[in-house]
């Protein structure tokens, strides 16, 4: 069964259509036969929306009970029953309510995909894990419905609805979005008009990068080499030299001009050796642009100036950067330059920046070496020389009378043989010795046009030349292939100890390490593959590139694959590598197998301190259930069975007595079970906060009932900031501190509970005057099951604290533990505050929904 197709309509904030858009796309959908139901879509009271539901078939909800109120929630079962073309989800980002079939909404949609089921979907920027951070500075409010990043980047289709913030703010004044009692402190908060701007520019940057994607894998799936100049994206070329700085911050300064510019910073290590790059000043470039929101990529190229060209409209790049060159006036006897040659082969869709620096004509070092991979065009060059050239020499010395004599003829056909050597190898040198020799024969030796020689002398002449020449091609050859090899070693080794280093330091992950491969080579994809044994199926472990028709999923099937131990094979695709380049891709094969198996020893890892926490937790619970929770209950049943006892009378007062008991016994274990069942929330990651701001005075006090009358103080001053909190979660961590600070605390000595604002946070302390804790204890006092000192035995199971420090960073918040001055000890928790704001009324919620 065909997978279904996912749409997702993206909106930079509550308000701006997305739920409006989704619904005029089905009615669109039914009017040409579409059979399109609604599987969720809250319309939150808004008239026009909820009037776009009218003539939609609406799949009946799912009612769920939880906290003593019913919630709906997508019923995923009724729909994959209806099995509709097209289902209409609302809020892709949803947390579903606990006891769902799905922790998420996102995991509902997941399932109807699966099903065959076409989604149109909706989803807010500020829901999207990467930009939590992002939303948090702009808004003050850390968004806890999330949606990764790839579950929207699959979407078959991505459609921004835009609005400017001036006609959100005017459809917010108007009532369009929220109730006429909440938009006065909507949009003094949330929908301020440069909280709207930001994150509209998110969106808008976010659905840039996807189209960018498209445009990506379009121009590689029909081979498109030119740029199209869509987006500026500014290549800086470096050499390793010290003018490498000056090259990357006049890039970013470019690059700043215009929104959404790219800097990609790129090194390209020639394997002869043509420039002698210091490491430690290429990592100083690499931390460089990479602080300044660039990308830095290494990549061998035996011809600079192709390599750097072929990577920048690999990439759809704009511009590119080059620096003045290093060389003295001499060395351009070597050619023209980098920078000449890649303005000269740049085209007219690459513009080329030539930039001045502190480092011009100051020498570059070593000149260019000379490698034994030479290129066609000086190999034919080497070749012209060595055959050619004598021919041509003779017919100049034979027009001269009295010509310099044959010792001069053969020094000057000597010459020509090492011309040759150093353009075209030792094949156009030995040629080119070849036809000196029977060119001197011929011409310069008595008796001349006959290839017989009268004078021994002369014949020892023409074989010391044959000699000389052949010698000499061989060590000219010979030097340059070592040149060749030690460069290329260099290269190598560079590569390798980059490698290296970043994969023990734990930065390489093994997609990035696959990236880098596939840019070192100038593969096309590159794959990791595995299998279980000899005659199970390929698997692929990771993979990067674009994969052009069938995906690579046997080493067979590829251009280049690299066994890696019996059961894995690194698979590249592009072209055929030459044998020496496989030693470097032996290394990078055995670094991907061992990036792979630390990725899931350090999975195996978490799993295996999951499974021993959870055994630990479980070990605790029965120690509790066997002895904590069975004194209240031994308490109740006795008591109960004195009250059924016939053989005694009991008087009222002695009946209340056995009465309070049962109560109190009935009280604790109610508060005993009711940190259990939250402690196992807390372990199994299902508590869900619901944030709303409200006034601590609101909630502090009903944290109280469960301590006795007047063994609390509490200090809350009405000018403190409202906080954004799960008001049922705040009660009931506030309530385990307080009771256990009542706990210790000395009769008498009331437990102060106060509170302070500190910025963007407010601090509610509770204070006691017990025995205290010291400081290498202070953090195990949090630990599930743990009590500290000589509590005795019936204090409880040690789950108070542990409780409340989950619940408050659940809610975004900290809890801490102080000494408390003059003895005792301060809990400190920090909750998120809005700074500015009124206090605002409770039902008002603190985050903005769609």
């Amino acid at each position: 069964m065909a997978r279904g197709k996912l749409r997702i309509y993206l909106g930079a904030a509550p308000g701006v259509g997305k739920t409006y858009a989704m619904l005029s796309e089905a009615h669109r959908r039914v009017e040409r036969g579409t059979d399109a139901v609604v599987a969720f879509v809250e319309h939150h009271g808004r008239p026009r929306t909820e009037v776009m539901l009218h003539g939609l078939e609406q799949i009946q909800r799912r009612e769920l009970d939880y906290r003593d109120t019913v919630f709906t929630e997508m019923d995923v079962d009724e729909v994959l029953a209806r099995r509709p073309a097209v289902a209409l989800v609302d809020e892709l980002a949803h947390t579903n309510v606990p006891g769902s079939r799905n922790g998420k909404r996102w995991q509902d949609v997941e399932e109807l995909l699966e099903a065959g089921i076409h989604v149109i979907s909706t989803v807010n920027i500020q829901h999207l894990e990467s930009l939590g951070d992002v939303v948090e500075s702009i808004t003050g409010v850390r968004q806890r419905e999330t949606v990764p990043d790839e579950v929207v980047r699959r979407a078959d289709q991505i459609e921004l609805v835009d609005m400017s913030p001036q006609a959100i703010r005017r459809r917010m004044a108007h009532g369009n979005i929220y109730q006429p009692d909440k938009v006065d402190a909507a949009l003094s908060n949330y929908f301020r008009p440069g909280n709207l701007t930001a994150l509209r520019e998110l969106a808008l940057l976010w659905v840039a990068d996807r189209v960018d994607e498209y445009l990506q894998e379009y121009r590689a799936e029909h081979s498109i080499r030119s740029t199209w100049q869509a987006r500026e994206r500014i290549v800086v070329g470096l050499t390793g030299g010290p003018e490498g700085r000056t090259l990357i911050r006049r890039a970013a300064r470019m690059a700043a001009k215009g929104s959404g510019s790219e800097v990609l910073a790129v090194y390209i290590a020639r394997s002869d050796g043509l420039t002698s790059a210091s490491p430690k000043e290429l990592a100083v470039q690499r931390t460089l642009v990479e602080d300044l929101g660039g990308t830095f990529h290494h990549v061998i190229g035996d011809d600079i100036p192709s390599a750097l060209l072929e990577f920048a409209r690999g990439v759809n790049a704009t511009q590119i950067v080059l620096g003045s060159s290093r060389r003295k006036a001499w060395q351009y006897i070597f050619g023209p330059g980098v920078g000449a040659t890649v303005a000269r082969e740049s085209g007219p869709d690459l513009d080329v920046h030539i930039v001045t620096h502190d480092e011009v004509a100051k020498g570059r070092g070593l000149p260019v070496a000379r490698g034994a991979r030479l290129g066609r065009t000086r190999i034919i060059a080497g070749w012209l020389v060595g055959v050619v050239g004598p021919v041509l020499l003779s017919l100049l010395l034979t027009s001269i009378a009295n010509g310099p004599g044959l010792a001069n003829d053969v020094l000057l056909f000597l010459f020509l043989t090492v011309v040759a050597a150093l353009l075209g190898g030792q094949l156009p040198a030995l040629a080119s010795a070849a036809v000196g020799s029977l060119l001197l024969n011929f011409y310069f030796t008595p008796p001349t046009h006959t290839l017989t020689v009268s004078d021994p002398k002369n014949l020892v002449a023409i074989v010391i030349f044959f000699a000389v020449a052949v010698s000499v091609a061989s060590v000219v050859d010979l030097a340059a292939r070592r040149t060749h090899q030690a460069a290329r070693l260099r290269a190598e080794s560079e590569i390798l100890s980059f490698l290296a280093g970043s994969v023990l330091r734990g930065e390489t992950t093994l997609d990035a390490l696959l990236e880098r491969v596939r840019e070192t080579f100038g593969m096309e994809t590159v794959a990791l593959l595995e299998r279980a044994g000899d005659v199970e199926p390929w698997t692929c472990a990771g993979r990067a590139g674009t994969d052009h028709g069938t995906p690579l999923l046997r080493p067979e099937d590829a251009d280049v694959d690299m066994p890696v131990g019996d059961h894995m094979a690194l698979a590249l695709t592009g072209r055929v590598l030459p044998a020496e380049d496989r030693r470097v891709l032996a290394a990078f094969a055995a670094q991907a197998a061992v990036v792979l198996d630390r990725q899931r020893l350090v999975g195996e890892a978490e799993r295996a301190r999951e499974l021993a926490e959870g055994n630990r937790i479980r070990t605790a619970l029965l120690a509790a259930v066997s002895h904590d929770l069975r004194t209240p209950l031994a308490s109740i049943k006795a008591s109960v069975t004195s009250l059924r006892s016939d053989d005694v009378a009991w008087s009222p007062e002695d009946e209340a007595e056995l009465l309070a008991g049962i109560e109190a016994g009935a009280d604790r274990l109610d508060h005993l079970v009711g940190n259990l069942l939250d402690m196992s929330r807390l372990q199994t990651g299902t508590v869900t906060p619901l944030i709303r701001e409200i006034d601590l005075d609101e909630v502090v006090p009903m944290a109280l009932g469960g301590v006795p009358e007047g063994s609390v103080t509490l200090d809350i001053p009405e000018e403190l900031p409202i906080v954004a909190v799960d008001p049922g979660l705040l009660e009931r961590s506030v309530a385990n501190l307080v009771e256990n600070a009542v706990k210790y605390s000395p009769d008498g000595a009331a437990v102060l509970v106060s509170a302070s604002a500190l910025g963007e946070r407010v601090e509610l302390r509770i204070a006691d005057r017990g025995p205290g804790v010291p400081d290498s204890a202070k953090d195990r006092i949090f630990e599930p099951f743990q009590r500290y000192g000589d509590a005795p035995r019936g204090a409880g199971v040690g789950l108070g604290l542990a409780v409340a420090r989950g619940f408050a960073e659940a809610m975004g918040g900290t809890l801490a533990a102080e000494d408390t001055p003059g003895g005792g000890m301060t809990m400190v928790l920090t909750l998120r505050a809005a700074p500015g704001r009124p206090p605002a009324r409770p039902d008002l919620p603190a985050q903005a929904t769609t």
